[in-house]
């Protein structure tokens, strides 16, 4: 066994309730601590830790920093948390659940600021970065001890201490064998935790709720507990073939998560906050009709490309550019993640409503807040968005093979 001090991080060969150094109680301990080498940081409550930072006076308050009333949660922090209150919930039910909360509109800018402090701080300690989001992101940590003084568990101890004291906000960090691992061992003691997973992954999982894996969502997740499986340890107990049966190619997955294998490596060309598309107009346009005709393209535009490049997004952006060259941008944080035409549009319509009766040189249509396709299970959707990525995947293959004008598409859509 081997312990590391998270406060004066001094190591030693033995396991350690206490640092013999310091005293402190902060310690990590794990028999394979100097040899894993794939790390997950999440930065705790990013949007609302960055608040509190910045008024000390809301520091025991629950703060939201998310849109108006009809708006969603950002981000809630961990006192909000306790009344029930999660990201992406609509703002009129987390004020119901907590009507003290102080509701903060989002910064995106300052936040964009502290995550660039933060990774780039992971960066001097490798190259080999992948980012979920701003508040996020794995690191593979192979080859770096000489380079950095230290195995990596030291290395990011010693990084979580200076984002605390430097930064003023606190992160959790996971370190394991593979990336589906780290996550979950970030989870595991949130928040300012540093949890370890190693050899012990599969008897760790298995009395964890299948709700834990990537892409299990609610709608699989009721499909995966109906058919019996309602631990991973039921998952792993079950033939392999019989879950490629039930579940088609998310069967094979599904064992290999419930075994606690992940082979995807730690991809820095996967290193991407958001996607986009645009279109300038020759003559300003204002009317709702003709702004939706110039953004039902861009919307197929950028859900194919999502496709291909095996990506969904979160949080679906409108941006307008008015006459005078002023650009407005909206938001919209979505309960699923977003990989089809149909639904960007419909979210684009519903953020452009409130902003007609101007007239714009410019509209597009974004993605942010990516996840890898592969962790977005079919049965994640119901069974209308389902029907529409299936269509629009088919709809890929034949303008792939027959040319682009091969299907065109009337927007049905339009309702």
């Amino acid at each position: 066994m081997t312990s590391l001090c998270r406060d004066c991080l001094s190591r030693f060969d033995r396991p350690e309730a206490r640092c013999p150094a310091c005293g402190s109680p902060r310690m990590v301990t794990h028999a394979e601590l100097d040899k894993l080498v794939i790390a997950h940081l999440d930065c705790d409550a990013f949007y609302a830790s960055v608040e509190k930072r910045d008024r000390p006076e809301l520091r025991d308050v629950p703060v939201i920093v998310g849109g108006g009333h009809r708006g969603v949660v950002a981000t809630a922090c961990y006192v909000a948390r306790q009344y029930g209150v999660g990201s992406a919930m609509p703002m009129f039910k987390a004020l119901k659940a907590c009507p003290d909360a102080v509701v903060i509109k989002p910064d995106f800018a300052k936040y964009k600021h502290e995550s660039r402090r933060i990774l780039g701080a992971l960066a001097n300690l490798t190259p080999l970065i992948q980012t979920l989001s701003l508040d996020e992101a794995w690191a593979d940590l192979s080859g770096t001890e000489r380079l950095n003084g230290g195995p990596p568990a030291w290395q990011l101890a010693q990084l979580q201490k200076w984002i605390e004291d430097e930064v003023g906000l606190t992160v959790s960090i996971g370190l394991a064998p593979n990336r589906f691992l780290a996550k979950v061992a970030s989870e595991m003691d949130k928040p300012r935790g540093f949890s370890v997973i190693g050899s012990e992954a599969q008897q760790l999982l298995a009395p964890r709720p299948v709700s834990i894996l990537p892409g299990v969502g609610p709608i699989f997740g009721r499909t995966l507990r109906a058919d019996g499986f309602d631990t991973i340890g039921r998952l792993a107990e079950a033939d392999v073939r019989d879950l490629v049966q039930r579940y088609g190619d998310w069967g094979l997955r599904l064992s290999d998560l419930a075994h606690g294998r992940d082979s995807r490596p730690v991809d820095p060309e996967h290193d991407r906050k958001g996607m986009s598309a645009e279109t300038t107009f020759n003559v300003d346009l204002s009317k709702a009709a003709d702004l939706e005709t110039e953004l039902w393209p861009l919307c197929e535009k950028l859900a194919s490309k999502a496709r291909r490049d095996g990506i969904a997004g979160r949080v679906v952006t409108l941006k307008l550019r008015r006459s005078d060259f002023r650009i407005l941008t909206r938001r919209r944080t979505l309960p699923d993640p977003v990989q089809t035409a149909r639904t960007l549009f419909a979210e684009g319509r519903a953020l452009l409503t409130p902003e007609l009766g101007t007239p714009y040189r410019l509209i597009g249509i974004g993605m942010a807040d990516l996840v890898d396709a592969a962790d977005v299970a079919p049965g994640l959707f119901a069974a209308d968005r389902t029907r529409e990525l299936t269509t629009e995947t088919t709809i890929d293959r034949l303008r792939d093979r027959f040319g682009p004008g091969a299907v065109i598409s009337g927007r049905s859509l339009k309702s």
